[in-house]
């Protein structure tokens, strides 16, 4: 007896939409100028700024400064990060992630550290340590306060 083989096939619209929104990437010009991209920019700037001079002297020595590079270093690359994805507006071509949330537990989880580092910077700061450091980490405890 001949058997009927049936063949089916399905195909998915979700490979057919991948293909056709990853051909280009946008571009949102206009988000530097938002409140939240100026803040990011800023961020930015004065991250940079702290890991710089704080990176310029014998921070390794002291444990207290290590903590602080980290901090610096941690932060200043995922807001570098962030600035990317939402200036390509990667955030929306990813929506099963809570953008809102994240963003949330980022700059809540920068704030307290970035206070922390800051706290721990400024009390570590003597003329006793090291005197031609002295300049760079109180510049660095001031701009940690700032950012």
């Amino acid at each position: 007896r001949p058997r009927s083989h049936t063949v089916t096939t399905t195909s998915s619209s979700f490979t057919a939409n991948l293909s056709a929104s990853s051909s280009t990437l946008a571009y949102d010009r206009e988000f530097l100028r938002t409140l939240p991209g100026l803040l990011m920019v800023t961020e930015i700037v004065l991250g940079l700024l702290v890991w710089t001079l704080i990176a310029g002297t014998e921070y390794f020595l002291y444990p207290a400064f290590g903590w602080v590079m980290f901090v610096a270093v941690f932060y200043w690359v995922l807001t570098v990060f962030f600035l990317i994805i939402y200036m390509t507006m990667t955030y929306t071509r990813i929506p099963q992630v809570p953008w809102t949330t994240v963003g949330l537990c980022f700059n809540g989880s920068a704030f307290i550290l970035y206070l922390i580092a800051a706290i721990v910077d400024a009390s570590s700061v003597t003329k006793e340590l090291d005197s031609h450091n002295y300049n760079s980490w109180a510049a660095s405890s001031v701009s940690l306060f700032f950012v």
